[in-house]
């Protein structure tokens, strides 16, 4: 197949392309408005894509402009960090900007419309300015300040400007119908008077600021954005978007609405992620537990992964939910390639070899990534005491157990064939130690007798190898639509979404680098945490080896 052939197509590509070939545009120019009052999540990945996909595959340009609109809410934390996230997503643009940038222009253009008379100061409190806005069925009434004088507005504007006036005590709004059958086109404020806090660039310059629904649409004017690309909640916003430019003469952006991410057993509202923090349910915005692309990265999730569950997802126009382990197996998929291989022993069990010397230390030959044959082999220790997993013994197995258990053979991984002799329990009758014998034949996983095994195991050396917390990471959610019924979010924590455990890993993995991923043989795939130390590594879980969700799922059904 082309290029022409694989290339992506949904009905914003086509409505771009038809833009240029009818000639009303001749350049395509997008840009990503984060508001700087949070960190970005998988849901805003949508979003930034496809803005910044449609300006790369049509040779135009993409600028990253923060809607820093509300002091109250802005830091710099956060800009830095959506910066820091969209270049770990690959996303590139020719500048950065802020709607503070065009704080002055936004303000004559306002001037504008109330000298046309297409703007006013209204006094009415902002539970007046509610009431009377009408409802879906009744139109609203008009403000008793909406036919003051252009003179008079201009007056008023002016002091609100220079801080005169409280906060709340009056508002700009456009002049448009109060009877309009869209509620967003009856008067919709413009400014708003905000003394304090001083704007994270300007200051104390301001003392009222623009509504997002009137620097929105102007700052992408002001810029020749050429496609407004937003989600389906603005689709009642497009009127006034292009009422605006049309009463003030300038440039006209096209805007394109499409649906936003929803992900099962996920909540993406700022507001119930911040919840999440406050009330620490999480213990913080990069708990590998939230949607956050902080948490992502913590808990080794790829850019690459989530790039390739952006595109499988798609660009829609109808409110759908994609399902979570869709992510997980892209995450799955990536990691399968480029992880390296390791043992860990999460829950340990101690296994005497009893017949192996005592002294002896050998050094087996393991793959390090059996995907990659340019990724080599590593040398892994081997002594008379081990440490297995707990499940990989069984006193009296259950039907179909292969694995070690009083009288049966198993193999070590890339090492010899044992087999249990007998247990020593603790006073609770626990098994706290296994004793086996080895077969030294058998060096490297098969026998010289041709005598098969149905299980193998793996294992770390009790002499070398290095204690590490084990973080076990689960959905945070246990159902499907968190926000399904009236008990809200919260009523549906799971309770058992982190499970910390302290285990062994080879001592390859002493002194793992923060962000490092790996897949523990048999277990999943695992990343080192910023938590971790000299003395004590930690892994998070990214993702089991197996979607064991899917089966637990059918199971309920």
């Amino acid at each position: 197949m082309n290029d022409e052939e694989t290339k992506p197509s949904d009905f914003i590509r086509e409505a771009v392309i038809e833009d240029l070939k009818s000639g009303r545009f001749n350049y395509v120019r997008t840009r990503l408005p984060p508001e700087p009052n949070g960190y970005l999540h998988i849901g805003h990945v949508k979003a930034f894509m496809i803005d910044y996909l449609i300006a790369k595959e049509n040779n135009g340009e993409l600028i990253l402009r923060f809607d820093d609109t509300n002091p109250a809410k802005e830091e710099t934390e956060f800009v830095e960090a959506i910066e820091e996230d969209a270049r770990w997503l690959g996303i590139e643009w020719v500048k950065v900007t802020y709607a503070s940038d065009y704080f002055g222009l936004l303000y004559d253009w306002a001037v504008q419309l109330v000298k046309k008379g297409l703007a006013y100061v209204d006094d009415q409190t902002p539970e007046q300015v509610s009431a009377n806005r009408g409802t879906l069925t009744t139109p609203g009434k008009n403000s008793p300040y909406r036919d003051r004088s252009v003179e008079e507005n201009l007056d008023l504007l002016e002091r609100m400007k220079n801080g005169e006036f409280p906060d709340g005590s009056r508002i700009l709004r456009a002049k448009i119908d109060m009877a309009h059958p869209n509620i967003n086109m009856r008067d919709p404020a413009m400014y708003r008077i905000i003394h304090e806090p001083p704007h994270h660039r300007t200051g104390d310059k301001w003392k009222i600021y623009p509504m997002y629904d009137w620097a929105h649409g102007q700052n992408d004017s002001m810029e020749g954005i050429t496609h407004s690309l937003c989600s389906l909640e603005y689709e009642n916003h497009r009127p006034l978007y292009e009422w605006f430019p049309e009463q003030l003469g300038v440039w006209k952006p096209r805007q394109i609405e499409f649906a936003r991410l929803n992900m099962s057993y996920t909540v993406m509202s700022k507001r119930k992620l911040r919840r999440l923090v406050e009330e620490k349910i999480v213990s913080g915005w990069d708990d590998p537990r939230m949607p956050t692309l902080r948490a992502m990265r913590r808990r080794g999730y790829t850019a690459e992964a989530v790039l390739e569950f952006i595109r499988k997802v798609g660009v829609a126009k109808n409110y759908s939910v994609s399902d979570v382990s869709l992510l997980e197996s892209c995450v799955r998929e990536d990691l399968n390639k480029t992880s390296l291989r390791r043992m860990a022993v999460i829950k340990p069990l101690k296994v005497v070899i009893d017949n192996y010397p005592d002294d002896l230390v050998e050094e087996m030959d393991a793959i390090n990534n059996p995907e990659d044959p340019s990724a080599g082999t590593r040398k892994v220790p081997f002594s008379k005491v081990l440490y297995i997993e707990q499940d990989d013994f069984r006193e009296t197995p259950p039907p179909k157990y292969y694995r070690l258990f009083p009288g049966n053979e198993v193999r070590l991984r890339y090492a010899y064939f044992i087999k249990c002799t007998h247990i020593v329990k603790d006073d609770n009758g626990e098994v706290v130690e296994v004793h086996a014998t080895y077969d030294p034949t058998t060096r490297g996983g098969d026998s010289a007798d041709g005598r098969k095994v149905k299980s193998t195991i793996h294992w770390v050396s009790a002499q070398h190898a290095k204690e590490a917390e084990i973080r076990l990471y689960d959905r945070l959610f246990t159902k499907e639509d968190p926000e399904e019924g009236d008990e809200g979010f919260l009523a549906c924590i799971n309770p058992n979404s982190l499970d910390i455990s302290t285990g062994y890993v080879e001592p390859s993995l002493s002194s793992p680098e923060a962000g490092s991923r790996y897949q523990f043989e048999r277990q999943g795939y695992f990343c080192a945490d910023s938590d971790s130390t000299s003395d004590k590594p930690v892994f998070n879980l990214t993702v089991n080896l197996k979607d064991a969700w899917s089966k637990i799922e059918k199971k309920g059904k």
